[in-house]
């Protein structure tokens, strides 16, 4: 197992660039999650093995984002169009791949989302609407990428069936949390105004999946848009 019998484990990312902290400036809003607190981009990669001990990231043809319901009970069961994202995230992921020791034999889908959540006085900025759940993939990777303004946003991680999470901490920037996400459930709590003043907390996930369990593409979309399993 990767990530041992704990089932998660913290790592420290390099210092992100400026570029990629001012591209959130320019999320849009999501339309879908947070009530007008969340901006967002999305894009979907498959990773091949290299010969050399990397990973080769193959960009995919975008699409509208689909969940199972089962997962997200608030943003499930639709399509959700996002914007591709226009910054390079691979060697964060890369990053990711090699603590998480993936499976070299098979390839890879990944769902990258780019996320910015935003609090003002009196105006939290909710981070898992859906609540305690899993994503359905076989590993999640949460990196944070900036805090301002902001207290709140503490990741917490539950075992099945628990009533209170058995790990919580609020992520520094710099720091990304890898869940085995079939084991582990998590959720964050809202972030709120620190100083009075609107802030905000930069993130992207990163969902891994294997290749064959065809997270990607128009029979995925069917089945959660059905209601379908995975």
């Amino acid at each position: 197992m990767p990530l041992g019998d704990a089932g998660f484990r913290i790592i420290d990312m390099p210092a992100p660039s400026d570029g990629l902290l001012a591209s959130y400036e320019e999320l849009p809003v999501d339309a879908y999650m947070g009530n007008g607190t969340r901006y967002k981009k999305f894009s979907q990669y498959r990773l091949s093995a290299a010969a050399d001990g990397s990973w080769s990231f193959e960009r995919l043809p975008h699409r509208d984002y689909t969940a199972f319901k089962k997962f997200n009970a608030v943003g499930g069961g639709m399509r959700r169009t996002y914007l591709p994202i226009d910054v390079d995230f691979t060697p964060l992921i890369a990053l990711g791949a090699r603590e998480l020791d993936l499976d070299r034999g098979e390839d890879w889908q990944i769902n990258v989302h780019q996320n910015r959540t935003r609090a003002e006085l009196g105006r939290p900025g909710p981070l898992t609407p859906e609540g305690v759940h899993h994503d359905g993939h076989e590993f999640v990777m949460i990196g944070v990428l900036d805090r301002q303004r902001v207290s709140g946003g503490e990741t917490r991680l539950w075992r099945p069936g628990a009533d209170a999470p058995f790990w919580s901490g609020a992520l520094e920037p710099g720091q990304a949390v890898l869940l085995d996400d079939m084991a582990i459930a998590h959720d964050v709590t809202d972030v709120v105004s620190a100083t009075g003043e609107p802030g905000h907390r930069d993130i992207f996930i990163v969902a891994f999946s294997r290749w064959t369990h065809k997270w990607y593409g128009d029979d995925h979309d069917a089945a959660a848009l059905s209601g379908g399993e995975d």
